[in-house]
């Protein structure tokens, strides 16, 4: 199945993939999750995006590669050195608006922007500030969370954080959400 998704490869992703291990950035999403994103990005036309947590883009090259030309798409990182990746390799998108910020910071400054589609890859938007990201979903839009299987490098009491944050997202009467046992552990939830 590898296979299958490495002919679907966005153009940029070999160069970032490449310069995301030179730089020694471990946190980035594997293809099977970016591969999904793609696929869902597809899946809205003329939408607003948002990614927290860039990294180094090579999951945001996914996105871009699924979004049509009339979408747009806000992504988020507070970490220079890995968001000039993103940068060097997809700047040049206009469709790309890569925003130098904490998380909690850019969050709160934008609490009255709405998205159709959010994938929360850090901190802020999953196991913080959680309310106020989905907030900025709009009505069918699409939230999606991934590392949600224990993964080797979780801090001691992560796991406890992640079967909290689940738990959380199942009481919410505003989502209807599906837990998917693949990849790393994807959550994909959409607004009612």
């Amino acid at each position: 199945m590898t296979e299958d998704i490495n002919q679907n490869i966005p153009l940029a992703y070999n160069a970032i993939d490449l310069a995301t291990k030179e730089s020694g950035f471990t946190m980035a999403s594997d293809v099977l999750t970016c591969s999904l994103l793609k696929t869902l990005a597809a899946s809205k036309t003329a939408s607003k995006f948002l990614e927290l947590g860039t990294g180094t883009g090579l999951s945001t090259a996914w996105i871009l590669d699924g979004m049509d030309e009339d979408s747009s798409l806000v992504s988020v990182d507070n970490d220079k050195a890995v968001l000039d990746i993103a940068q060097k390799f997809l700047g040049d998108d206009k469709r790309l608006s890569l925003e130098l910020s904490d998380g909690e910071v850019w969050v709160n400054t934008n609490l009255s922007q709405k998205f159709d589609y959010i994938f929360a890859d850090t901190w802020h938007g999953k196991y913080l500030m959680t309310d106020e990201v989905l907030n900025m979903l709009n009505k069918g839009g699409l939230y999606i969370v991934d590392d949600m299987i224990p993964q080797d490098n979780w801090p001691e009491g992560h796991h406890e954080k992640a079967i909290n944050f689940v738990k959380y997202l199942e009481q919410r009467t505003d989502l209807k959400l599906t837990k998917l046992n693949w990849a790393t552990g994807i959550i994909i939830a959409t607004k009612v």
